[in-house]
């Protein structure tokens, strides 16, 4: 099992490997340059050099720069996702955005944990838990997602919330830690 591997798979992996620093190296030149597309006036641009930072994202899918990512790969976009601008995903774990799902300025999706342990802690590795959003969702400006949770499907997180645990299907969350102020149904 390669640290690449390793690090979707959300097993302690070597942050200092090679492939692993190769990944992050070519998201952080892949950003730099759809960092300085307009997927509003030249979408065709935007949407290469999007596909070359996030393979797995769909056309449909609309991220207004700037974005930051650390690999890019690990990164699935369904149609008509909305990401607005200055959205930050540490995406070692793998992070699962569904349908019309849409983010508003600011938010972390953070799917890195390091461990407890600090002489482990001292150490290059780390771990990777996935983050899932359903569809239909609406996670207003400067939310944050912490490694590991499941947002359902057409649930709305208030801005500036922090979600720390899993959400089920519609409802409303907000605060911090976020928890439900209301069911959507």
């Amino acid at each position: 099992m390669t640290e690449l591997d390793k690090m979707t798979a959300g097993v302690l992996y070597n942050c200092d490997a090679p492939e692993y620093q190769a990944s992050w190296r070519h998201a952080a030149l892949a950003s730099a340059k759809f960092n300085q597309t307009s997927p509003l006036e030249d979408r065709e641009t935007a949407v290469k050099a999007m596909k070359e930072l996030m393979p797995n994202a769909s056309e449909q899918a609309l991220v207004i720069p700037p974005f930051y990512c650390d690999h890019g790969w690990p990164i699935h976009l369904a149609e008509r996702v909305f990401i607005n601008r200055n959205c930050e995903f540490l995406d070692s774990g793998g992070i699962y955005i569904g349908k019309h799902t849409m983010l508003g300025p600011g938010c972390k999706l953070l799917t890195p944990n390091h461990p407890i342990d600090y002489m482990q802690r001292r150490e290059p590795v780390e771990t990777g838990y996935a983050i899932h959003i359903g569809e239909d969702c609406w996670l207003g400006g400067n939310v944050t997602v912490c490694p590991g949770v499941t947002i359902g499907n057409r649930v709305i997180v208030a801005a500036g919330s922090v979600v720390t645990k899993d959400v089920p299907d519609d409802v409303m969350v907000a605060g911090n830690p976020a928890v439900i102020k209301k069911s959507l149904k």
